[in-house]
């Protein structure tokens, strides 16, 4: 049996985003000085903004009335942010026998509270208020192409950092298809140190999840690729959930939902 943390290790996968976190949103303000940025923009964007934009976010120039958000846009972050809550604390009536279920159950209504709910509603209040804030999640499912899926609508401020720091140095050093790779291998060994170590087991599965969406990338870029219709339309949009959905299991891998997210669950009284 392997030896417990010497904390819960749900707290240590949180605490190791945080500091992630933290270090990134403190490497993009220090890089992206703003003429005119007034203080509490810049409290703003630390403190109370999960985006790492920093240049959109500290611009003084306010946000175009066509850009704020709409009521249909408050309703529906809102009704995101409700969906979430009801699977996250509604999973132990209907999966408690079944701790994959479960734990997969409040890991999808975690993801909706946060990204799809909580950060959107942040975004509507930033806008409305006359900040670039735009939201994280811009309609995954929509994408009809893993380069879209990835640069364009899931977890923006994730791909700011990246391609800031990481894909364009390496692009002008080695071409853009081998930092393509760098960036995936980079994501997967980051996703090792927030999944599979506070686990304990599962290593090599989120990096594998990684280097697979790299290589449907990069296939889906070919000739060959492109004169079967991947990259637009319905066989795109096809070719894109399949190569996401078939290898999840080796991001979210069981010894994670067991170890990780169920106990998580149940110290907020849902499981």
């Amino acid at each position: 049996m392997l030896p417990p943390h010497p904390m819960p290790a749900w707290l240590l996968m949180w605490s190791l985003a945080f500091a992630l976190y933290c270090g990134g949103k403190a490497l993009f303000w220090r890089r992206s000085p703003v003429a005119g940025a007034s203080g509490w923009r810049q409290a703003g964007y630390l403190f109370a903004w999960p985006g790492l934009d920093a240049q959109a976010f500290l611009r003084p120039e306010p946000l175009p009335e066509g850009e704020r958000p709409r009521p249909w846009e408050w309703i529906a972050a809102g009704a995101k942010l409700l969906l979430g809550a009801a699977l996250f604390w509604g999973a132990g009536w209907v999966f408690a026998p079944n701790q994959m279920l479960l734990g997969w159950s409040g890991m999808i209504g975690l993801i909706f509270m946060l990204h799809f709910g909580s950060f959107h509603l942040l975004s509507c209040a930033w806008r409305a208020a006359g900040v670039d804030a735009r939201p994280l999640m811009r309609n995954p499912s929509a994408a009809v192409s893993l380069s879209e899926f990835w640069g364009k609508r899931w977890n923006t401020a994730f791909r700011d950092l990246t391609h800031r720091f990481l894909f364009r140095p390496l692009a002008a050093r080695l071409g853009p298809r081998w930092a393509i790779v760098a960036g995936f291998l980079f994501s997967g060994l980051l996703h090792d140190l927030l999944i599979s170590v506070p686990a304990r087991g599962g290593y090599g599965g989120p990096t594998l999840f990684f280097t697979l969406q790299a290589a449907g990338l990069l296939v889906e870029r070919t000739r060959p690729a492109r004169a079967l219709g991947l990259g637009r339309g319905w066989r795109g949009w096809l070719f894109t959930m399949l190569v996401l959905a078939l290898p999840v299991g080796a991001l979210f891998h069981p010894p994670f939902v067991r170890r990780v997210i169920v106990p998580f669950m149940r110290v907020l009284g849902a499981a």
